[in-house]
């Protein structure tokens, strides 16, 4: 029993509908959000942006899955809109959203999950992304975030450095772009042993995607935060003031150096 609290209760949403469109670029993945955003408003509670080849690694791995509008686009988006009013009402302003989108140009194709299996089965190929990336092989992990304007920016920017430094180098590109998240991730060339890229290129690869990052400014960091590998990284990406601020809030709240000792601070 819970005593001593009042317990809120939150209202479901009568309706959860999910889409997937093909988007001519990460630019166009951006200007989708924002009609999103004004078609949706606070309806709109999943925008999940995914590159070309993150999906067909899904599609070699996974081909059971069947990767929709994959082949012929640089990125898919996973929109989720939930509605207060009804299933009706909710279709209405899916729909409105991508006739606007679809003659803005922004989408060249979608689709609409007609029911619960199909909008699982759509979510459950993003979810698949990480597992085919680690069936292909080991990578260079980044979790970041950047301010979305900047995104489609920094992905051109990053993207021709990393080809120019390693010739063939594939990149799984992904994450949750109403947030600002990336997971932005660096495959072998095709044929090369992924443990050996890892020990040649790791250092450098690491230096450049933290250095546009810090260029786009955003944070080396999102969802999975800083934990011990990226501890040192912190340290040279942090002023001194943020730096000083942080070991003082952890002193006031973690004296004794219980909590998660030897990460972060």
């Amino acid at each position: 029993m819970i005593t001593g609290a009042t317990m809120k209760l939150y209202p479901q949403p009568a309706a959860s509908l999910t889409a997937w469109a093909a988007v001519p670029s990460i630019e166009a993945a951006v200007t989708l959000l924002g009609l999103a955003h004004k078609h949706l408003g606070a309806g709109l509670t999943g925008f999940e942006v995914m590159g070309q080849f993150a999906l067909s690694l899904v599609d070699k791995h996974y081909p059971q899955l069947r990767v929709p509008l994959f082949q012929d686009f640089p990125y898919c988006v996973l929109l989720e809109n939930s509605d207060q009013e009804s299933e009706e009402h909710a279709r209405g302003a899916f729909e409105r959203l991508l006739e606007t989108a679809l003659e803005d140009g922004c989408v060249a194709d979608a689709v609409v999950a007609e029911n619960l299996a199909q909008a699982h089965g759509l979510w459950h190929i993003r979810e698949s992304i990480p597992l085919a990336q680690a069936e292909e092989g080991l990578n260079i992990k980044h979790d970041i975030s950047l301010p979305v304007s900047r995104i489609p920016d920094f992905c051109a920017e990053t993207d021709a450095l990393l080809q120019r430094e390693i010739a063939g180098v594939r990149l799984v590109n992904f994450g949750h772009l109403g947030d600002g998240n990336l997971h932005y991730n660096v495959q072998a060339p095709e044929g090369e042993d992924p443990k050996l890229f890892l020990q040649r290129f790791e250092p450098a690869v690491n230096r450049i995607v933290y250095d546009a990052v810090g260029e786009h400014e955003g944070s080396i960091s999102a969802e999975h935060g800083i934990g011990a590998l990226k501890r040192d990284e912190l340290a040279h990406r942090k002023s001194p003031v943020a730096l000083g601020l942080m070991r003082a809030i952890k002193q006031g709240l973690d004296p004794d150096n219980r909590m998660n000792p030897g990460r972060i601070l």
